[in-house]
């Protein structure tokens, strides 16, 4: 793209600059490893790195133009915006010619649910022969080629890029996890949201959003965001649980058409009549006036709250809900969310992503449900993540099993001994076992359960590794836990 072009829409600050219009830009980028020639550079402040200290080794490998905020020293035109982080998205949008305007965005966000609602929809739409992409905590997919991701939501260049791939391969929907720390730090600045979708908001990332209110508000960013057209050919809406007082609120902080769904309080997708056995949750939906069964094969009301989510989401995308439905129960749900451990063995053993207190303690209502024999709980928390929750996740595990380990979970940089005594710090000592090593507290349990017992091991699900100082060690919970079941055996 010729970079005269590129540039227009950006407010430019300070003197004039003298670009060739016969400069064509090859690439974007704000990573230095990634500069070839003919790229625009883009100078961004970082936690580790900021861009503006970086334009030397950028010019020498071959970046043609350089989009910075401070003045820099540079060989090459230099483009000098207020905010080079929202000018990135501009410029991403912009060389990736508006690729989320081509496609069908929805956005979830909320501090639970939001990987099981994406899977959800993404099955769902895959059901009714759609071409579809997912983009969030797992992986980003394209059709059916996987890649992976370094954090929920990408940075908004390997946004846009992603989205103008899923262009290219036909993806007609993308459902797509967004996290409260890409709505502050603008990463989907750019994107064309359809649909928003929330979840539900509980105590987690306070280490950045330091406020329960912060990050309420970081949330409501991409409902406020929908847009305040509406074109017939274009309709925008906002899917909220009104179950949660956040959801709520977020009524009167969009412009779009509503869909409420809940389970306690009335709304326009309600589940009514929870049956939850070990195959499945059976409920009633109540929609228009209209009663419609429904079952599915995943457990639990916290699921049946991501069900509910999923449904409106797909009915306001223009399906016909019987059809919603139908699909729904053909879903066995998705790796590491309430995944059932498959073996010989006369006890069952259950690895969730749960990471939060409240998502801990839904997991944890589900498995209490379905019980026959003692609940066991392995859980962790990460390090240099909200130290304030650790005692919640402690005592909460402690409340709703009958026995619980308390062992590593990403200790990071932070000292395991010590993540694991600020969890156990209002607890009677003794009433617990605490195993720092995750694989023998996870042989422990194995070796402990007896007939019709249940183990939920927490915090890590789909995850494959462990984080200890800055290195990723691969550690997979249910790889261990075949293993320990086949020692045990």
């Amino acid at each position: 793209m010729k970079a005269i072009e590129l540039i227009a829409p950006l407010v430019i600050k300070g003197t004039s600059i003298k670009i060739s219009q016969e400069l064509s830009i090859s690439k974007i980028t704000q990573d230095t490893r990634e500069v070839e020639k003919g790229s625009l550079f883009i100078c961004i402040v970082g936690a580790l790195q900021d861009g503006h200290n970086l334009v030397e080794e950028a010019v020498g490998k071959g970046a043609a133009l350089i989009v910075a905020s401070e003045k820099v020293n540079a060989a090459v035109p230099v483009v000098y915006v207020g905010d080079t982080t929202k000018a990135m998205a501009i410029l991403a949008d912009r060389f990736y010619h508006q690729p989320s305007q081509k496609l069908r965005v929805i956005g979830v966000t909320g501090t639970n649910g939001k990987t099981t609602v994406t899977h959800l929809l993404d099955q769902i739409f895959r059901n009714h022969g759609e071409t579809t992409g997912v983009i969030g905590t797992m992986y980003r997919r394209i059709g059916d080629d996987l890649f992976t991701t370094k954090n929920t939501t990408p940075d908004s260049i390997t946004l846009q890029k992603t989205l103008s791939e899923m262009n290219h391969a036909g993806v007609t929907t993308c459902s797509m996890e967004v996290s409260s720390h890409s709505l502050v730090q603008g990463r989907v600045w750019g994107t064309d949201f359809d649909i928003a979708v929330f979840t539900n908001l509980s105590q987690d990332h306070l280490e950045y959003h330091h406020t329960m209110e912060e990050y309420a508000h970081a949330k409501e960013l991409l409902f406020s965001q929908l847009g305040n057209s509406y074109k017939n050919s274009h309709p925008k809406y906002a899917i909220l649980n009104v179950d949660d007082s956040v959801g709520r609120s977020y009524k009167n902080k969009t412009a779009a058409q509503i869909y409420s769904y809940g389970i306690e309080v009335e709304a326009d997708f309600r589940a009514l009549n929870l049956k939850t056995t070990n195959k499945g949750t059976s409920f009633t939906l109540l929609f228009q006036e209209k009663d419609y069964p429904v079952h599915m094969q995943m457990i639990g009301k916290f699921n049946v709250s991501n069900a509910l989510a999923a449904i409106a989401t797909a009915y306001a995308s223009g399906m016909e809900l019987s059809s919603i439905i139908d699909s729904m129960e053909k879903i066995k749900g998705v790796r590491g969310r309430f995944e059932v451990v498959q073996g010989d063995q006369d006890y069952t053993v259950i690895v969730d992503y749960a990471h939060t207190p409240d998502g801990l303690l839904n997991v944890l209502g589900a498995v209490n449900e379905i019980k026959k024999g003692e609940v066991y709980c392995i859980v962790g928390c990460g390090g240099d993540r909200d130290r304030t929750k650790r005692p919640i996740m402690a005592e909460v595990a402690y409340t709703h099993s009958d026995h619980v380990i308390f062992t590593s979970d990403n200790p990071r940089t932070e000292d395991p001994q010590e993540i694991l005594n600020e969890m156990v710090v209002n607890l009677e000592v003794g009433s617990y076992q605490m195993i720092k090593d995750r694989r023998k507290a996870i042989q422990t349990a194995i070796n402990q359960a007896t007939t019709n017992d249940i183990i939920l091991i927490a915090g890590k699900g789909h995850e494959d590794y462990q984080i200890i100082g800055t290195e990723k060690i691969h550690f997979d919970d249910v790889e261990e836990v075949e293993k320990a079941i086949k020692l045990k055996n």
